[in-house]
C-alpha cells in the first residue's frame, strides 16, 4: 500500500479586508497555513516568509526519522528571517504570523503548530480539532475561568500568546501521528474557524465528495457569515494509490500572500502611511499583545498639512436618532395599553375562593403582571362542576360584551349545584351548606355584581378610554 494525498488549497480576502495576509501551501508531502498580522504590509510578508521557508521541505523530503527535526529547523529559519527583515526595515517591527504545518513521510505525519490557525481530522465517524489554540481565551477555558460559549464574545478573544515574530524564541507544539487511508484533514486560518461552527465544518467535510469542493464550500460559508477576516482552507484526503482510481494530486498549490510574484506593496514611511498601517491591523483577528510607541501613535494621528477640512457634525444625527427611538417607544406603549384595555378573561380571584373578572392578559413581563382584577364575584369556585372549575382555573378569555353573560351562566350553574350538589359531582356535606349560605347572598348581590362590570366600574379600572 502506497499512501498519497489528494488536496486543494484556497484563500479569500473576505468581506471586510483590503488585502490578504494569509498564506498557504499544499503539496504532495507538505500542507501549511499561516495567518499574518501587522501593519505596513507586514502581515503579508510574515506569512509569505513562513510558507516559503517551509515549502522547501516538499521539494527535498526528509526521512521519517528526520522530519520532526527538519520541521523545527525550518520554523526557526523562518523566525530568523523575520528577525533580519525587521532589523533591515524597523517599520515592520509589529509583524508576525501563525503557522500550522503537516509533513508526510509514508504513513507518518509530523505536525508543527504555533498560534491560532487550526488543523482538524475527519476519520470515519470521528471528527475533532487536533491543534490547541495559543490564545488567551483558550488558556482561560483550560483553566475553567470561562466556558467555550463565552469565547466568541470575550473582549480579548483575538490575543495571541505565541507566534512567529522574529523577536522571541519559537515555542511550537510538535506531534507525530499515523495517517490512515480515508482520513480527511483540514488546515485553516481563524477567518474560517472563527466564523463557521465546528458542526458545520464537520458536515461540510463529510458531505463534499472531494477536497476541492470542500475547501470552496467552507470559504463560501465563512463569507456568508460576514467574512470579517481573510479566509484560508487546505483540505487533503489520504488515499491508497494502488486502489484509488483518481490518483493523488501532483502539482503544488500556493495561495494567499505567498502566491504574489512580487513583494507586497509597502506603504510610504510618512505619518499618513503609518496611520494607514495602524488602521489595517486594528481589526485583525490574530494580534500579539503589542502597543506601538506613543510618539508614533501621536505622529500618525496628526493631520498632514493641507487645506482646512470641514468638521463633520454628528450631533444632529444623534438627536434625530434619539427622537425616533422615543417616538417608537411612546407609540408602542400607547398601542400596547389600548390593546390590554380591551382584553378580558375570567379566572380564580386573587384569594382563590371565588370567580373573578380580569382586564388585560394572563401573563407577566419581567415580573410585571399584565392583568388586573376588576370584579370579584360571589360565585364560589368550589361550588362549580369539575369541568367549569377547570375552565375557570385555566382562565376563559372573552370579549367585553360577553363577560356579563358568561358570569350569569356560571352563577346559574353554581345555584343549581348548591340546590343539588350530587348532580354536579359535589359532596352534599361540603358544598350544600356553602350553597345555602351563598345562595342568599347571591340573590342580594346579583344585580350589583352584574352592573359593576357593565357600568362605570370597568371604565374607571382602565383609567378611562
Amino acid at each position: 500500500m502506497t499512501i498519497a494525498l489528494r488536496y486543494a488549497a484556497y484563500s479569500d480576502v473576505g468581506c471586510l479586508r483590503e488585502g490578504n495576509e494569509d498564506s498557504a501551501y499544499a503539496g504532495p508531502y507538505l500542507l501549511a497555513v499561516a495567518d499574518g498580522m501587522g501593519g505596513h504590509a507586514g502581515g503579508e510578508i510574515a506569512s509569505a516568509i513562513a510558507v516559503s521557508t517551509l515549502r522547501a521541505l516538499d521539494e527535498d523530503v526528509p526521512t521519517t526519522d528526520e522530519m520532526v527535526g527538519s520541521l523545527q529547523q525550518a520554523v526557526e529559519n523562518a523566525n530568523s528571517t523575520l528577525a533580519q527583515r525587521v532589523k533591515d526595515e524597523p517599520r515592520l517591527e509589529n509583524m508576525g504570523t501563525t503557522l500550522t504545518a503537516m509533513l508526510w513521510s509514508g504513513a507518518r505525519v509530523a505536525m508543527i503548530h504555533v498560534g491560532d490557525s487550526r488543523a482538524y481530522l475527519l476519520r470515519g465517524e470521528e471528527f475533532g480539532q487536533i491543534t490547541h489554540d495559543h490564545t488567551l481565551v483558550q488558556t482561560l477555558v483550560d483553566e475553567g475561568k470561562i466556558t467555550e460559549d463565552e469565547v466568541a464574545t470575550h473582549p480579548q478573544r483575538s490575543l495571541l500568546l505565541r507566534a512567529l515574530d522574529g523577536r522571541s524564541q519559537v515555542d511550537p507544539d510538535v506531534s507525530v501521528s499515523e495517517a490512515r487511508v480515508g482520513d480527511r484533514y483540514l488546515l485553516c486560518s481563524d477567518g474560517l474557524s472563527g466564523v463557521v461552527s465546528t458542526d458545520t465544518i464537520r458536515q461540510t467535510l463529510e458531505s463534499e465528495p472531494n477536497p476541492d469542493a470542500a475547501a470552496r464550500r467552507l470559504i463560501d460559508l465563512a463569507n456568508r457569515g460576514g467574512g470579517p477576516d481573510n479566509i484560508t482552507a487546505v483540505v487533503a484526503d489520504v488515499i491508497d494509490t494502488a486502489t484509488d482510481p483518481g490518483g493523488p494530486t501532483q502539482e503544488p498549490a500556493v495561495v494567499g500572500a505567498a502566491d504574489q510574484r512580487r513583494e507586497p506593496v509597502m506603504t510610504p514611511d510618512t505619518p499618513a502611511g503609518r496611520a494607514q498601517g495602524l488602521n489595517r491591523s486594528a481589526g485583525d483577528t490574530a494580534e500579539m499583545d503589542r502597543i506601538p510607541p506613543a510618539e508614533d501613535v501621536r505622529e500618525a494621528a496628526a493631520p498632514e498639512p493641507g487645506p482646512e477640512r470641514r468638521t463633520r457634525r454628528w450631533w444632529p444625527m444623534v438627536v434625530t436618532f434619539l427622537v425616533i427611538v422615543v417616538a417608537i417607544a411612546a407609540a408602542g406603549f400607547y398601542f400596547g395599553s389600548q390593546y390590554l384595555s380591551n382584553q378580558y378573561f375570567i379566572g380564580p380571584s386573587e384569594d382563590g375562593s371565588t370567580v373573578a373578572v380580569y382586564q388585560g392578559l394572563n401573563t407577566d413581563v419581567a415580573g410585571y403582571e399584565l392583568a388586573e382584577q376588576i370584579q370579584k364575584t360571589d360565585i364560589p369556585l368550589d361550588g362549580l362542576p369539575e369541568n367549569q372549575r377547570s375552565s375557570v382555573n385555566a382562565t376563559i378569555p372573552l370579549d367585553r360584551g360577553d363577560v356579563d353573560g358568561r358570569i350569569s351562566e356560571l352563577r346559574e350553574q353554581a345555584d343549581a349545584c348548591a340546590s343539588d350538589p350530587e348532580s354536579c359531582g359535589l359532596e352534599s356535606g361540603d358544598s350544600g351548606q356553602q350553597g345555602q349560605d351563598g345562595q342568599e347572598s347571591q340573590q342580594q348581590n346579583r344585580g350589583t355584581a352584574q352592573n359593576t362590570l357593565s357600568g362605570d366600574a370597568v371604565e374607571n379600572s382602565t383609567g378611562g378610554e
